[in-house]
């Protein structure tokens, strides 16, 4: 069973910045991701890393402003996000997938077998 745990959220204003970063237990390497859902509304994809860390996407929504990125020896993904706007405000879930290649990116919900429990970004106007 892996264990997910991420932290980094909280309040920030519009155009400010947050760092949400996950550890996932085990040695394996896994495929990883963040989705978000804000009140009201279905989950929805944000970003994801190969297993290998070097390739990434991302969702038409956040590219320019969200960047993902992995450090494999750490089994850690973090998402950078820059320029937040009061529509990113949502609970974040980090989210690894066990298959796949090396250069496998997920990019929904059903490609994913583990899940954090998620942390709150609030952003204010």
């Amino acid at each position: 069973q892996v264990q997910l745990a991420e932290s980094g959220g909280g309040l920030v204003q519009a155009g400010g910045s947050l760092r949400l970063s996950c550890a996932a237990s085990g040695r394996s390497r896994y495929a990883m991701g963040w989705f978000r859902q804000a009140p009201g509304k279905e989950r929805e994809f944000v970003a994801a890393v190969s297993r290998s860390g070097g390739i990434t996407t991302s969702a038409d929504s956040v590219k320019g402003r969200f960047t993902i990125s992995k450090v494999n020896v750490k089994n850690t993904v973090y998402l950078q996000m820059n320029s937040l706007k009061p529509e990113d405000t949502a609970v974040y879930y980090c989210a690894a997938a066990l298959g796949g290649t090396e250069y496998y990116t997920p990019r929904t919900s059903g490609d994913m077998e583990y899940w954090g429990k998620g942390t709150l970004v609030t952003v204010s106007s």
